[in-house]
């Protein structure tokens, strides 16, 4: 009996052992892999600074640099969703790629604004999602 009870104890000990090591291994893999969304979110934010600044310094070609803005924008869009404790700040981008779906004729306005924004954003200040924000609620939703 005293054998049993030792070899069981021994048992769990190892698999407590291993557990441990899974669930270490769990957290290292989880942060990894939200270093890579965060990496993928400022590389499609960066895309889209600059294709609002060669939409500004371009002449023609406006329809395309401006779907590629809201692809770019979507991208970042859903890798802010992938995020953890990215809440709020993934409610302003998504509703910065929907308003530049649903009102073009107003974003294209205020690229300018959004290339600031933007740039903020890339420089980690959160003052680049109240920017974003504030575009976005300076808009006319009832009109194009």
């Amino acid at each position: 009996m005293k054998r049993r009870m030792v070899s069981a104890i021994i048992l769990f000990i190892i698999t407590l052992i291993a557990l441990l090591v899974f669930i270490g291994l769990y957290i290292d893999e989880t942060r990894r892999v939200q270093r890579t969304y965060r990496a993928q979110y400022m590389t499609e934010m960066k895309h889209v600074s600059g294709e609002i600044e060669g939409y500004m310094n371009t002449e023609g070609g406006y329809d395309t640099r401006y779907s590629m803005i809201i692809g770019y924008m979507s991208n970042a869009a859903s890798y802010a969703f992938l995020m953890k404790d990215f809440t709020e700040e993934q409610k302003i981008i998504n509703e910065v790629s929907t308003a530049l779906i649903l009102y073009p004729e107003q974003m294209s306005e205020k690229l300018e604004e959004l290339k600031t924004a933007v740039d903020d954003i890339l420089d980690n200040l959160d003052k680049g999602y109240d920017e974003a924000a504030e575009i976005v609620a300076s808009l006319n939703k009832k009109g194009h």
